[in-house]
């Protein structure tokens, strides 16, 4: 259980709250754990910032089941502080951490945004050119090594339904922002159109962009991704320039 704050941290904290909940389309749980004392503050300094939130719903309708951000030896603007406004006198980095279940990433797949890039896809059926839209996405995590994707495709031509199911390994790509899925492997009876596929793994891809998790005035470098069975977990590296108002 976390120590009782007093009555600066509080108002640091609750300050700090309202501004990082304007950034959210929805929030199960958000609390900002301020520490520092009297003399710390007057001088511009806290000892620690942490953020925890649960359910917090971004962009791309992309919900975390947990995000976590952890700050520490803070300089800030000390007269601003006793208003509640944290104003950083310089960047300061932080360790991020984010879990995403399999149902909040299958439900980004199936927002408007994702579905909309998987309408009218031109492909090659039989060596021929046709289009493709596809319908609803399922998305799993069987076990700690890859995901599992399946969409149910609509020939447009034809009105005829085909189904297509891989799984892929997750990886970090060069530069760190997303995360890409290789090692494609088709279910027996399922394999697609290259094109297809590749239109699938771009939206998870997309989906899994770090900037996607972004607040206001921070930037994040993947380090580390662990799956395991139903979850997949992010620990990045955040730059943060400012706190949001």
């Amino acid at each position: 259980m976390k120590e009782k704050q007093d009555l600066g941290e509080q108002a640091i904290s609750t300050a700090a709250e309202v501004g990082l909940k304007s950034q959210l389309d929805e929030a199960d749980n958000l609390e900002v754990d301020v520490r520092t004392d009297l003399g710390k503050l007057v001088q511009g300094e806290l000892e620690s910032v942490e953020i925890e939130g649960n359910g917090l719903v971004m962009e791309k309708d992309l919900r975390t089941e947990e995000l976590d951000v952890d700050l520490d030896s803070i300089a800030i603007d000390p007269l601003k502080a006793t208003f509640g406004d944290i104003e950083l006198k310089h960047p300061t980095d932080a360790q991020v951490h984010v879990v995403l279940t399999e149902k909040d990433i299958e439900r980004a797949f199936n927002s408007q945004y994702i579905k909309h890039k998987l309408q009218n896809l031109p492909i090659k059926v039989d060596g021929k050119k046709t289009t493709v839209n596809a319908k609803k996405v399922n998305f799993t995590i069987p076990d700690n090594q890859k995901i599992a994707l399946s969409a149910e495709t609509e020939i447009v031509e034809t009105g005829e339904t085909k189904q297509v199911a891989f799984t892929a390994v997750p990886k970090t790509t060069e530069g760190g922002n997303r995360v890409s899925l290789e090692n494609v492997e088709y279910s027996q009876g399922k394999k697609a159109s290259p094109e297809l596929t590749k239109a699938l793994l771009n939206s998870a891809s997309e989906l899994l962009d770090l900037r996607n998790f972004e607040l206001e005035g921070m930037k994040l470098r993947l380090q580390k991704l662990y799956l395991q069975k139903e979850k997949l977990t992010l620990e990045a590296e955040a730059h943060v320039e400012e706190f949001p108002d």
